[in-house]
């Protein structure tokens, strides 16, 4: 969605970081990190701007996040486009996303983070970022320490479901470093974490091909 000239009045209550006339919103109930990742394709390809990023408690009753993500420009054509971008990311960036009754897996990557894995995550900008995330909480937890047990990159932060979450059900590892080396701690967290989940019943699967080898 895209707002080519935002009314002045609801700009100053939107709490956004800076204040643009055109702004453009991805909004979506279940999906946080891949929206994310999403966007941050989408800013480093367009002269646009992330201002607000927010997780509602959400994901129509699951264990996580649904996602509003605001961005700003001074032309709705590049704002349009950054959203389109981000539309087009979303099969991909839902790749290392793996369900079960059970709970859930997400695995995020890049090479090197932009404007939105730095609002959302605290990633330094042009350098790796990674997130190894599991459901319920406790699977993040033995997640995340493998991750670090393997590669070594610099710990970010962990967000649990008192800490840096809307009170999600989820365990969060953000790291940074070697592209290499975060890409080695990702797929790490990802194999104990899909060993985890089915030994409390159905293998986690995902709905679409996985990005990150």
């Amino acid at each position: 969605m895209c707002i080519p000239s935002v009314d002045p009045l609801l700009l100053d209550n939107l709490r956004v970081n800076k204040k643009y006339s055109v702004i453009g919103i991805l909004s979506a109930r279940t999906g946080a990190g891949p929206q994310v990742m999403a966007m941050d394709e989408a800013v480093k390809a367009t002269n646009t701007e992330v201002i607000d990023i927010e997780w509602p408690r959400d994901t129509k009753g699951g264990a996580g996040h649904g996602s509003l993500i605001i961005i700003g420009g001074y032309d709705p054509s590049d704002v349009r486009q950054a959203i389109q971008v981000a539309l087009d990311n979303l099969s991909r960036t839902f790749g290392d996303v793996y369900n079960s009754p059970a709970g859930h897996l997400e695995l995020q990557f890049t090479a090197s983070a932009a404007g939105a894995c730095h609002v959302a995550f605290g990633a330094p900008i042009g350098k790796a970022y990674g997130l190894i995330c599991g459901a319920p909480a406790g699977i993040g937890v033995v997640m995340g320490d493998t991750a670090v047990k393997t590669a070594g990159v610099d710990v970010l932060s962990f967000a649990s479901p008192s800490r840096g979450t809307s009170f999600s059900n989820e365990g969060t590892l953000h790291i940074s470093g070697d592209s290499g080396a975060v890409r080695q701690a990702v797929m790490a967290g990802r194999e104990v974490g899909i060993k985890l989940l089915s030994e409390m019943g159905v293998e986690p699967k995902n709905d679409f091909p996985s990005y990150i080898k």
